[in-house]
């Protein structure tokens, strides 16, 4: 069932934030070990509930960032981005991560034109990676890859296995930022409805509705929302954590579990590490609330 404004006020979205993953692969960003345990531990100290800091895969660098990040003692889970492979999930476990995401295309077009295989073969993949994290001591979440995109009922049949298989998150992904708000509100709330689980709300930004999207699926039910600083990602983006945690301080509630005061310094330390000043973007900006026209200053 979907939240009322009342029941948004007693609330906040856990935050998973991909900033290490999903921001690094912005183009022309590409972070240092230092920068990414530096990143980490701010986020750690901000408040964010999972830290998805990678995809081990990818390589020996990669792993060794997991490995020091991992070895932080942070109060945030510190999750790895796999595919439905049981080669990626062993690299993971072998880095020390026991948080696991793992990604798995649901609509057709990822699952018969980009892959060549079919949903059954998404389904039995989906168990056996799943049950082989688990039977490692692992904590598992899902990702539905291109979920906007996906039939619904496909969709939902991947969920409840999911679920049944022990998973404790369900991610679902935008991933070519398709969706507007009304859309995102009626496929979330739809998913909750259905699952006992949680839902997290992972959106890109190709449209500019990326935090639009992500507070109406909160509105809808998700328990979590997939962030990256100062909105950094493929393409045009994700949702800021930025403009996320802004909307709940102003509009909603006090900052409750995060503190605001960190933010800022996340924001600038993440755009110089990522060349990206952010001089325009909203709530993290300097120039919030300076203005040319003489009347607006009255208002702010």
């Amino acid at each position: 069932m979907a939240a009322n404004t009342k029941t948004l006020a007693l609330r906040c979205p856990a935050i998973v934030d991909t900033t290490l993953r999903d921001g690094e692969q912005a183009p022309g960003v590409a972070f240092t070990l230092k920068e990414k345990v530096t990143i980490a531990r701010m986020l750690d100290l901000l408040g964010v509930e999972v830290i998805e800091a990678g995809i081990p895969v990818m390589g020996e660098i990669e792993q060794e960032t997991l490995r020091a990040i991992c070895s932080l003692g942070l109060r945030a889970r510190v999750a790895s981005w796999n595919r439905l492979l049981l080669a990626d999930i062993r690299v993971s476990i072998a880095c020390g991560v026991r948080d696991l995401h793992i990604s798995a295309p649901v609509s057709d077009l990822h699952i018969t034109k980009k892959l060549g295989k079919s949903r059954q073969w998404v389904l039995d993949c989906l168990v056996r990676a799943v049950r082989y994290a688990r039977d490692y001591g692992c904590r598992v979440s899902v990702g539905a890859e291109d979920a906007s995109r996906a039939d619904f009922n496909f969709l939902l049949e991947f969920a409840l296995l999911a679920q049944e298989a022990g998973v404790e998150r369900l991610r679902y992904a935008d991933t070519v930022g398709i969706l507007e708000p009304f859309a995102t509100r009626r496929q979330v709330g739809l998913l909750v409805s259905n699952l006992s689980i949680p839902v997290e709300f992972h959106g890109h930004n190709d449209f500019g509705l990326a935090t639009a999207n992500s507070l109406a699926a909160f509105g809808a039910g998700a328990a979590y929302i997939s962030t990256t600083v100062g909105g950094l990602g493929e393409r045009a983006g994700n949702a800021s954590l930025e403009d996320m945690l802004g909307l709940f301080w102003s509009g909603f509630h006090s900052p409750g579990r995060f503190k605001s005061r960190v933010l800022e310094s996340l924001s600038r330390y993440v755009a110089r590490a990522a060349s990206r000043p952010g001089y325009n973007i909203p709530v993290k900006q300097k120039n919030r609330k300076k203005v040319n026209y003489p009347a607006h200053p009255f208002q702010l």
